[in-house]
């Protein structure tokens, strides 16, 4: 029996945050994924998840909905490889780029995962045999488990609440933090934030970035980088709007602070973009905007091969599929440098699964299944989570 498809769910779910949380361009307290699950004609199902982002990807809830019904279902429909190999070249091959032009990252990452999830499944392999496919020297377990600690993000529109956050995390060993940056209140958030972190800092017992999530201009940016110059920081994330990559050339010559690309940083063609500028200090790899695990994998090597510093993102209020998927890129990637999400609970009591992903004591990776993405799916709290109830498609 080859690993043809026998049908896709889509589950558009909708959960309240247990916190508002703000940046310079968003303001979120309640959470919109959107999760697929596909089943083989074996019976092996798999899971995926993403969270579309229009300043990012430029897609929204609706596009990525009306894709997964249109292009992708015809995916799908045409997916039946007989082999291992042939499966993975099949998902490789799925499309980051719309037939109308436009991009679609965020819609091929919840098919790619989901496929990926089954299939590893149906075959009983692990990310060992993904990473052996791509053949990427660089790519492999142990990957970063053993050295990979997450971050804690600070990212509430409140001084007293981030500093609150940053206290209680020192207070739970977490030694990784970033800061939403970008507002007009910044050299307050900066100053707070230094007196519950700056010893620890200081001592190089820590670490601490900023995220300016593209609010500024290249004046803007030389100004406030340099305003804080005499702070221990290790980087600044997209602080110019993706527009406005080039400019970036003339902030690396007026400061000498890592740059992290986010917003900027969505596909190989970005990679080599930013690469070729002479700007790519970092990239922030998040699974759900850079096509899926196989696409963020390719783009991390990309990385190492160049000395680019690899973090690994999240969005905010994922479940604990693109929590799961983040953790097995964690455990496939050496030398990750930060890392984001794993929050369970700490951001929201809602999930779809049995036993949550989250980061323990001083943000040590967390533990997953063996088979898969690692996470077994309740279908009854998908559907308690679901605004419509699910849309099967039959292939």
């Amino acid at each position: 029996m080859t690993l043809a498809v026998k049908r896709m769910t889509i589950y558009p779910l909708s959960f309240p945050l247990g916190r508002k949380v703000s940046h310079a361009t968003s303001v979120r307290d309640v959470s919109e994924p959107i999760v697929v699950a596909v089943e083989l004609m074996n019976g092996a199902v798999g899971y995926g998840e993403t969270l579309p982002r229009e300043y990012v990807t430029g897609e929204t809830n609706t596009t990525v909905l009306e894709l997964l019904q249109g292009e992708f279902a015809k995916e799908l429909l045409a997916f039946s490889p007989d082999s291992f190999p042939d499966a993975l070249e099949a998902i490789d091959a799925l499309p980051a780029i719309a037939e109308d032009g436009s991009n679609c990252a965020a819609a091929r990452a919840c098919v790619e995962l989901a496929l990926l999830d089954a299939v590893l499944r149906s075959e009983d392999r692990t990310l060992d045999g993904v990473t052996g496919w791509l053949g990427d020297p660089k790519l492999g377990s142990p990957g970063s488990s053993r050295s990979c600690r997450f971050s804690m993000v600070l990212a509430s529109d409140s001084i007293d609440t981030n500093t609150r956050t940053a206290r209680y995390s020192k207070w739970a060993g977490i030694r990784h933090f970033k800061l939403k940056v970008g507002m007009a209140d910044d050299d307050a958030r900066i100053e707070s934030t230094m007196r519950v972190l700056g010893k620890l800092l200081s001592r190089g017992k820590a670490t601490l970035r900023l995220d300016a999530n593209g609010a500024w201009n290249l004046d803007q940016a030389a100004d406030a980088l340099n305003r804080w110059r005499h702070f221990p920081l290790s980087g600044i994330e997209q602080p110019l709007h993706p527009s406005k990559d080039r400019d970036l050339v003339e902030l690396k010559k007026r400061t000498d602070l890592p740059v992290f690309h986010d917003e900027s940083l969505s596909s190989m063609d970005d990679a080599e973009r930013l690469f070729e500028l002479g700007v790519a200090n970092g990239f922030n790899i998040r699974i759900s905007k850079c096509g899926g695990l196989l696409a963020a994998l390719k783009l991390a090597g990309f990385a190492l091969r160049r000395n680019i510093q690899v973090q690994l993102g999240c969005m905010v209020g994922e479940t604990s599929v693109l929590s799961a998927a983040g953790v097995r890129f964690i455990q496939m990637t050496p030398g990750v440098k930060f890392a984001e999400g794993s929050f369970g609970p700490l951001l929201s009591p809602y999930d779809i699964v049995r036993k949550r992903v989250r980061f323990s004591w001083g943000g040590k990776i967390p533990k997953l299944g063996e088979h898969g993405l690692g996470v077994n799916v309740d279908d009854d709290l998908l559907m308690q989570h679901s605004t419509d109830g699910s849309i099967v498609i039959e292939l």
